[in-house]
């Protein structure tokens, strides 16, 4: 997918960017890559595989959920900014905080920040299970997103602490997932969670397959969870 088919492909969803955008999105290319060299970001650099593969499946969260019906956004273990970033770059009244556990990663996510002049955006450097037993982040989130981070049975425990009660928790996953699902429905039941929708659909040019699972926060998640570090990865909820 080169940037012209992005930009074609994103009108088909109703989304339009600006010159602006489509500029930053060049320059997130380019710092990517150029950051890539230093650390281990991504295994693809390609463009046309960036273009696909990062910025549109990233923004493909926003095809199945009205963007415009939330303010703030947590992404847990966004690695090199997927997907908030573009998410971000295409409705810049979005909130977003970013928690990453590597702080290598935080530097390239603050100095991408700054270069591409996006406001609203923290970043924390923090695993997951700490932060989301912090009054600062915990249950204070419109939407709470991840990708490819963990199976559900452990990524549940780690997201669904910061969504707001009547707040939403979308998990972006790859194809096959139907086994994963229902082993995480109990994790996703303890939290205070419970599975709204799943969407199935299929990247455009090369047809891999990708699914946003969306959970509603229900109730308020008990004070335990998230348990300490580590813990949900040896020992899921079940």
């Amino acid at each position: 997918m080169n940037p012209a088919n992005f930009v074609e492909k994103l009108k088909v969803h109703d989304i339009q960017l600006t010159k602006e955008q489509e500029e930053q999105f060049a320059k997130y290319y380019e710092l990517l890559v150029e950051w890539n060299e230093k650390m281990n970001l991504t295994g693809l650099t390609e463009k046309t595989d960036v273009y696909l593969k990062h910025f549109y499946d990233s923004i493909s969260l926003a095809f199945y959920i009205d963007m415009d019906e939330y303010t703030s956004i947590c992404d847990v273990g966004a690695g090199a900014g997927f997907p908030s970033i573009p998410l971000k770059i295409c409705f810049p009244h979005l909130e977003v905080t970013i928690i990453d556990s590597l702080q290598k990663r935080i530097r390239f996510l603050e100095h991408l920040a700054q270069e591409l002049n996006l406001k609203g955006v923290q970043f924390v450097h923090s695993r997951a299970e700490d932060a989301g037993q912090n009054k600062k982040y915990r249950e204070r989130y419109d939407l709470v997103t991840a990708r490819a981070v963990a199976r559900m049975s452990v990524l549940s425990e780690l997201c669904i602490p910061f969504a707001k009660v009547d707040g939403i928790f979308a998990a972006m996953k790859g194809s096959h997932f139907d086994d994963e699902l229902s082993d995480g429905e109990r994790a996703i039941q303890v939290l205070g969670g419970q599975i709204d929708q799943v969407h199935t659909f299929h990247l455009p040019l090369e047809e891999s397959e990708r699914s946003i699972v969306v959970i509603d926060k229900v109730k308020a998640t008990k004070k335990k969870y998230p348990r300490k570090a580590g813990t949900p990865n040896r020992s899921p909820i079940k």
